[in-house]
């Protein structure tokens, strides 16, 4: 093994070593607070960002474009099922979607659009995915945007189609609250880099009304782009 799995080992075994005792009572079932859907970049630490270092507490999916969205084999759009399995099976009424600022997923997505895009089947499959909710996005974005600009406002619109799926989906209940969010590590937003923006509350993208409706986090309520 070379020496980067050396090291992975090695802080695997501090891990282990103080986490030996964190997983009494979870050694039959788990029943997270919440499940969250983030973006699959090494820049982005899903249990970390939210100060989590204990089992059981979040049920972390991941993927490149922080996707709900699969394809049946007869071509429906039904919501994938690691981000199902949570909310109907853990009692989890807790969903959080999290794009990131910078998102490669996003980036790629707009570049298929505006000048085409070759890559392997595999990345191309997840991309195609993510354009059908991007494509009006792209014709609506404001002028003058540079690249990344542009980019990091396509990363709210795609939290916000996939939280309007999510919300939307007759296999998700209206008991389970979903949350749309951006991790900013580029100072794109007023704060701290490394800060969760929440950006939509169950379809909700107002930012006057999400703060008059959750004062309690009113200074962590912000958008780039209010379309």
């Amino acid at each position: 093994m070379n020496e980067t799995v050396l090291d992975m080992l090695a802080g695997n075994a501090d891990h282990a070593a103080e986490f030996d005792t964190r997983f009494d009572g979870l050694l039959d079932a788990q029943h997270p607070d919440a499940v969250t859907v983030c973006c699959s970049d090494s820049r982005v630490l899903q249990d970390h960002m939210w100060g989590n270092d204990n089992p059981g507490q979040v049920f972390t999916c991941g993927n490149i474009g922080n996707r709900v969205v699969q394809h049946t084999d007869d071509g429906s759009e039904v919501v994938s099922g690691d981000v199902l399995y949570p909310i109907a099976h853990t009692d989890t009424e807790t969903a959080v979607v999290v794009g990131h600022t910078g998102c490669g997923a996003v980036t790629a997505t707009y570049d298929a659009l505006t000048d085409g895009l070759s890559d392997s089947p595999g990345i191309e499959h997840c991309i195609d995915l993510l354009k059908p909710g991007l494509e009006p996005g792209v014709e609506a974005l404001p002028e003058g945007l540079d690249r990344g600009d542009a980019v990091n406002h396509l990363v709210e619109y795609n939290v916000d189609r996939q939280v309007e799926f999510l919300a939307g989906s007759d296999e998700i209940s209206e008991d389970v609250e979903v949350v749309g969010a951006v991790y900013d590590f580029q100072d794109a937003y007023d704060g701290r880099r490394g800060e969760v923006h929440v950006i939509n509350v169950d379809g909700e993208r107002d930012v006057d009304t999400l703060r008059e409706d959750n004062p309690e986090a009113e200074s962590r309520i912000d958008r780039l782009w209010e379309y």
